[in-house]
């Protein structure tokens, strides 16, 4: 008989019932003040309000090819936040794959799109379309957007992650998104500027996602 039992005095069922899932500490960085710190914010708002502390995003003033070090420098100053990440669209940015490759040996996370963020958006409406460029990306997106939500695509959205989920098949998108990444992996794609389209931000919401399933 346990202690507890001999002093007659019992936890409550709840106390067992409740479980605070292990998500970890996470700390991603990007490099737009818009599209992407909105989705990223919309993920964390979504989260059960007891693990949206776990989740820290900053927008980088630096530019897209310092954004490992603005990483390093800033997620030095929140050491339990053991999770790092970047997430940044190819778009222009020349050095693409040297980023990804520095943060990968510096041990940082990388969730990259290329062209741009909407090639993983449209993987929510059940297709990743082969756009090449950020522009015929985004106007492809905002018509497929417009046709099954309604509303007028804006990349200035702060109810993107909710639109999007509303209207859209998260789980899809990354079963989606992960093939697509496959596939070019099992044709010899090593470089990501070579995968387009492609993205690998559903690793970073694969995970959160998985974790938070699994101690329910």
């Amino acid at each position: 008989m346990s202690k507890s039992e001999r002093n007659g005095k019992r936890k409550k069922r709840s106390a067992f019932q409740t479980r605070v899932p292990d998500l970890g500490y996470y700390f991603i960085v990007t490099d737009t003040n818009e599209t992407e710190a909105n989705y990223l914010y919309g993920l964390r708002d979504s989260l059960p309000q007891e693990l949206q502390g776990r989740i820290i995003i900053k927008v980088s003033k630096a530019k897209t090819d310092e954004l490992v070090n603005a990483c390093k420098e800033q997620s030095s100053m929140e050491p339990q936040f053991g999770q790092p990440w970047i997430v940044f669209d190819r778009d222009r940015v020349v050095p693409f794959d040297q980023i990804i490759a520095e943060a990968n040996h510096e041990g940082i996370n990388v969730g990259w799109s290329n062209p741009c963020i909407e090639i993983w958006f449209d993987t929510y409406f059940g297709k990743m379309h082969s756009y090449q460029d950020s522009v015929s990306c985004c106007r492809g997106f905002s018509g497929t957007f417009e046709k099954r939500t309604g509303q007028e695509y804006q990349k200035s959205s702060k109810q993107i992650y909710l639109l999007l989920n509303r209207y859209g098949d998260e789980k899809r998108a990354v079963e989606i998104a992960e093939n697509r990444f496959r596939q070019y992996l099992n044709d010899g794609f090593t470089k990501p500027s070579e995968m387009c389209p492609c993205t690998t931000i559903q690793h970073l919401i694969d995970e959160i996602k998985s974790k938070i399933e699994r101690n329910l």
